[in-house]
Order: C-alpha cells, then structure tokens, then sequence
C-alpha cells in the first residue's frame, strides 16, 4: 500500500496556552481559558464582549493576549482563522476512511449502513421532532425557499431547491462564493425562510449569509452536527444531523438529504392543494413541451 500521510495541523494558540496559562494571574487565566475553549465565538467578539463574558475589564482581555505571545487581539484572531481554515480536508478526509476501512470487503457497507441508522435515530428523537416540527410550520408559510449549502451540501440545495418548486413554493440556492454568492443573496426578501447546511466553521459565505438574513427578519432553519457554533447561535430552529466524520473520516452528506426530504415531504403533505395543482400545471408544460410539432 502506498505510503500516505497527513499533514498535522500546528495549534499555535493551544500550544501558547498549554505552556504559558497557568503561569498567568487568576483574571488573564480566566481570558486565556475562555478563548481556548470558545475560540469561534472569540473570533467574532470585541474586547469588551470578551471582557463581558469573563466578567473582567478589556484592559485585561488585551494583556491576557499579549501574554500568550500576541501582538493584540487582531493578531491573535488571525492565528485562530488560519488554524480554522487548515481543517482537514475532503481527500485527507477519504484517505483516513478508506485506509481504515480497508480490512474487509463489507467494512464499507457498515460505515455507511451504521451512519445512516445513527442519523436516523437522532432526527426521531423527541427534541429533534419538536424542531422539525416548527420548521415545517415555517416553511409552509415561506414565501420562498432559500437553501444555503458550499461544496457537495450544495449540491444538495440544487436538488432539494428543484423538490421546493415541485410542490409550489419557490426556491433559490445560496451555493456559491464571491460577487456569484452576493449575486444570489441579493434575490432574499422578508417573508422567506432559509434553510442552511453549516457545521461548525464560522466561514464569510455562512456568515455574510446569516447576516443577510438577519437584517430582513429572515427566519433561519440549520442543519448542523455542531451543537456549539456561530449558526447554532443565529439559527431560529436548529435540527441535529449526525453526519458521521469523526476522527478525520469523511462525512455521510446522505444524511443531511434524509432531513431535507423528511421537510419537503412533510411540507407538501401539509399543504396538498398546493402541492397537487402545482404538479399538475408542470405535467401540463411537460406535455406542451413533448406535443408533436405542427407543420
């Protein structure tokens, strides 16, 4: 077997911290121990949010960051965005897997087969039920559907976005980045629901998109197998989706379609008149479409 390595990922903020907090004063510990332990709320917060949260002055939020070696507190940020955006990535991630699946033929098959069946537990639970619930209630009163999702959950949003407009409720993707992200945002309007697929990195597309929605009262229905994170705060309703993925092995996005189709479903049952004259009036273009030309 070919020889295969990943690259380990350097924490210099952990190791700054494991070799100098507990040489600190009580109040910088207390700074140093909040930032290591809530490092994505701390990549979005002000000194004196920091200093909110760990009942101490900003004067002391900035010492505490100096202390651990930081210029300041921007310096310190940029360390954590650069140990954010080195996480693993998707070939590392099915490299792991495969090399530790690779002892039999049926390995595979459990991995996935196992991953579906958690995931499907999870989303039957009695806290699960009760937020798929209210984001039903949400998206049958949409005025449309926006679906936001990177990578292969965008792909997901395409599809399920084509379901959306089956059963009468018009629907965009948000998948994209750059001026082409800004391009689709700019079709959001008060009365729409958002759903989005977002773990547990705070990235710009995820963010400029929440506050997008924020901004127009959009309410924000999250898919997420992070129970902590920057959405988890922002979302109106939050369903678990385990997604598999631990130990650098790759994620099972079949899971997250399970959730989506379970919503879409349910919402075209919840509003069947709807659902049935708009698959009627497609199978009527769809006829129109495949007539015989006239001569």
């Amino acid at each position: 077997m070919a020889d295969v390595r990943i690259k380990k990922r350097i924490d210099v903020f952990g190791e700054r911290y494991r070799a100098r907090a507990h040489t600190l004063p009580p109040g910088l510990q207390t700074v140093a121990s909040y930032i290591q332990n809530n490092r994505e709320a701390a990549l979005d917060a002000t000194a004196m949010e920091i200093a909110a949260a760990t009942d101490v002055s900003d004067a002391t939020v900035i010492r505490a960051v100096q202390a651990l070696g930081f210029a300041g507190l921007r310096d310190m940020k940029k360390t954590l965005e650069a140990w954010f955006g080195t996480s693993v990535n998707s070939e590392e991630k099915m490299i792991t897997t495969v090399i530790e699946l690779s002892c039999d033929m049926t390995s595979g098959m459990d991995f996935v087969l196992d991953g579906h069946k958690r995931a499907c537990d999870a989303l039957a639970e009695p806290a699960n039920r009760q937020a798929i619930s209210e984001a039903i209630a949400l998206l049958a009163g949409a005025r449309q559907v926006a679906l936001f999702g990177i990578n292969a959950s965008g792909i997901l949003a395409e599809y399920s976005a084509r379901l959306f407009t089956r059963i009468g409720i018009p629907a965009i993707c948000l998948n994209r980045s750059g001026i082409a992200l800004a391009e689709q945002l700019i079709g959001l309007q008060r009365g729409d629901v958002l759903i989005m697929m977002a773990q547990k990195s705070a990235h710009r597309e995820g963010k400029t998109t929440v506050h997008e929605a924020k901004r127009l009262g959009i309410p924000i229905i999250l898919l997420t197998n992070a129970a902590e994170s920057f959405f988890t705060r922002e979302a109106t309703v939050v369903i678990n989706v385990p997604r598999g993925g631990e130990n650098g092995k790759m994620p099972l996005h079949g899971t997250v379609l399970v959730c989506l189709e379970m919503l879409i479903l349910s919402v075209a049952s919840a509003s069947a008149s709807r659902t049935m004259k708009s698959m009627k009036r497609i199978q009527d273009l769809n006829k129109a479409l495949n007539a015989p030309r006239s001569k």
